[in-house]
This record gives C-alpha cells, structure tokens and sequence, in this order.
C-alpha cells in the first residue's frame, strides 16, 4: 500500500479514478478539487470475469485517461491492504448467474491493488465502492452509514469523517432464505417488482437503525434513483451514482489505512 499523505501531493494532483461495478466499469480524471477533468468511459463487465479479465478490461477502460499521479478503485467485493477477500458479483460465470466455486477460488487473496499498480505505474488505493462513494458525500456528523444498492449491496461506516474499516454488513440475513444482499439486489428487483423490493428497502434500513444508530444514511448505486427519497425520512439521503467516482480524490484523506 502507498505510504504517502495528502500533503505530500502537489497541489494539481490529477487523480485516476475508477469504479467496478456487477454491471459496469467506469472511468475518469479528477481535479484535486475532486471535479471530472476527463469525460467518464464505460464498459460493460464481462462475464465470466477472473481476476485477468478485469484487470485487461480496466485498462482498455483507462488507456486514453492521460497523465494521473496517483489512482483510486472502487472494488464491489470485501478489500483488505489491496488484497480481495472476495467478491459474489464477479464469482458468477454470469451477471444473474449462481455462486462458481472455481471462480470464487481465483479471486480469494488477489492482490488486486498490486496488479493496477503495475498497470497505472502510480500509487494506487484500492477500497470497497460504497467505501468509495461514501467519500464524495460524507459531512462528519457523527455515524454516518453508506448503503449502494446495485447488483447487490454495499455498506460502509463512517464515524466524524474517518473511513471505519469495511465490514460486509448487508451479509447479514433478511428472511432465513435471504441474505440482504440478496434480498435487495438487482436479481431480485427484477423478480418481485419495484414496490416489494422498495419496501424491503425500508424494511433493512430500519434493521440498521436497529443494529448500528447512525447520524445519517447515504443510499447510492444505479438502484436508488427508483426510491422516493421524501419517503426514507428525515437521515437518509439519495446521493449520485457519479459520487462512486467522484469519492476518488477524499479517499486519500479519510482512509486511515
């Protein structure tokens, strides 16, 4: 991991920014204002997706982003020193497919941080994405709780705008067949319709009122757009899916790692 503080950056520090998604990979610049200086680029995540897969992906989406010196990614799985855990999105031979057993196994200890580094040739801090999203909208009051709703869920804490070290919250069980995960991710949205899966919704916010008393809830990812923002009560907040990006210049100053 890079030992470097934000102080030791100059001032017009250009700060490759990408964020991993079930569905999409997507790419951009940032200003040291945290601003796009370079017009996001999309791909579509391929599947089946090994480690190799994606780290060629990730560099076709990032060839023509320019002069950077240093890079943020924003994983969709569980990240420690730059190494992936795991991640379920990615261990399916299919986007709506089941668990790969082979799959699983290949992504289980990659050093995912060390192989973009090599690519990016610049320091390079590979995060959780709702850790990274959490970045761009946190204000420092108090706990505060990121949920993305997206191919699944993902969850990062925040407490007085320091980066807590990622836990994977929504592993928790909804139903005693469903995992929160599963329960809200975009499988089954598209199986139960968009109102039972917007009561759900409701329903785990108010399990993690229960379990973790948070100041304020930030809900991103492509699926929050389809909630009504007015009916989630007063600490919970819609915010961008550009923040999955944008959130890559302030998670060299929250991460604490």
């Amino acid at each position: 991991m890079n030992t470097q503080t934000e102080t030791t950056w100059p001032a017009n520090v250009r700060t490759l920014a990408v964020d991993i998604g079930g569905s999409g990979i997507k790419a951009s610049v940032l200003s040291a204002q945290g601003e796009m200086v370079v017009d996001r680029v999309r791909l579509d995540t391929p599947y089946p997706c090994p480690p190799a897969t994606l780290v060629s992906t990730i560099e076709k989406v990032v060839s023509a982003m320019g002069d950077v010196q240093r890079a943020s990614v924003g994983f969709p799985g569980l990240v420690r020193g730059g190494c992936v855990v795991e991640v379920p999105s990615l261990s399916r031979r299919k986007y709506d497919g089941d668990a790969d057993a082979d799959l699983a196994a290949s992504w289980s200890g990659f050093d995912l941080g060390g192989a973009l580094a090599k690519i990016f040739g610049v320091p390079t801090k590979v995060v959780n994405d709702a850790d990274m999203q959490g970045c761009a909208v946190v204000t420092g009051g108090g706990l505060e709780f990121v949920m993305t709703l997206g191919t699944g869920v993902g969850t990062a804490l925040f407490y007085n705008s320091k980066l807590l070290p990622h836990l994977e919250l929504s592993h928790g069980m909804y139903s005693k067949k469903l995992t929160i995960d599963k329960a809200l991710g975009n499988v089954e949205r598209k199986s139960v319709g968009n109102k039972k899966w917007e009561d759900r919704v409701h329903r785990c916010i108010e399990i993690f009122a229960e379990m973790l008393w948070f100041d304020h809830i930030y809900i991103g990812g492509g699926n929050a757009q389809l909630l009504d923002e007015k009916a989630l009560g007063p600490k919970a907040s819609i915010i961008a899916n550009s923040a999955g990006i944008i959130g890559g210049v302030r998670v060299w100053e929250l991460d604490q790692r």
